[in-house]
């Protein structure tokens, strides 16, 4: 069967929808970041698209009409959208290699279960203004690199490697292995102008809410905070990557 091509609202809203094109884009290794279908539909003819997603570890979620025919455009969604992601990610072997193509000490970025796809872009933005050599999220509870993140990354999506991976801690632990020094972004930290930020490095930023998780922050070798100095107690996601960031720069170019 030939793949149908995508529809001018399917390409603005990065999704598929229909049965058959939502099939095909499974049965062709094609990367899916979550399946939506009809609240309630376990039976009939989206059966095998959702035993195939499971198969494939693709988060599903069950939502009403509404949703489906808003994110479709109100076209013929069948009961069924695939989104889809406004980039092909990479694995974390390409991100460890491309610092030693390029001669320079690896500087990668983890994002632990960030929701807000503009917070995601504007991190990507920074991170490649930076020489970061890729980003990290993970494949469950975080925002994807969906075209809200493409659009608010300005074009530095282009030239950022991305990393979905299933497990930060295990993922850590292989950074740790091949010679990372991992700090996580966070309250009650040391100043994060102390650590030598001269080596291999990769920082965490937390989520919007709730910052680095338990789990995550055990496995890292250090925690960093920034000065509050007003009424607040935080500063937003993507401006605390950005300071942090420019610091690892600092460090680097005074070395």
């Amino acid at each position: 069967m030939q793949e149908r091509k995508l529809t001018e609202q399917e390409n603005n809203y990065g999704c598929i929808f229909g049965r058959n094109s939502v099939l095909e884009a499974i049965r062709s290794g094609r990367e899916i970041d979550r399946l939506y279908v009809l609240k309630d539909a376990t039976r009939g003819a989206l059966v095998p698209i959702i035993e195939k997603c499971r198969a494939k570890k693709i988060p599903i979620k069950e939502v009403p009409v509404q949703k489906l025919d808003f994110m479709s455009g109100n076209q013929n969604h069948q009961g069924v959208i695939a989104s889809v992601a406004a980039k092909a990610y990479c694995e974390l072997q390409d991100i460890i290699n491309i610092s030693k193509e390029k001669n320079t000490a690896p500087f990668v970025i983890i994002c632990d279960g960030l929701e807000d796809p503009h917070n995601l872009g504007a991190i990507i933005r920074t991170a490649e203004a930076t020489g970061v050599d890729g980003i990290i999220i993970p494949k469950h509870r975080s925002v994807s690199v969906n075209p809200t993140v493409a659009k608010s990354a300005s074009g530095a999506l282009e030239y950022m490697n991305i990393c979905k991976v299933t497990n930060l801690p295990n993922t850590i632990d292989e950074l740790k292995e091949n010679g990372f020094w991992v700090y996580a972004a966070d309250m009650d930290g040391e100043n994060w102008f102390e650590p030598d930020f001269t080596g291999a490095i990769a920082v965490v930023i937390g989520s919007e809410g709730n910052g680095v998780s338990r789990l995550v922050k055990e496995k890292c070798d250090g925690v960093i905070s920034m000065p509050m100095n007003g009424k607040i107690n935080s500063l937003n996601a993507s401006v605390a990557a950005g300071v942090l960031m420019y610091e690892v720069v600092k460090q680097r170019l005074i070395k």
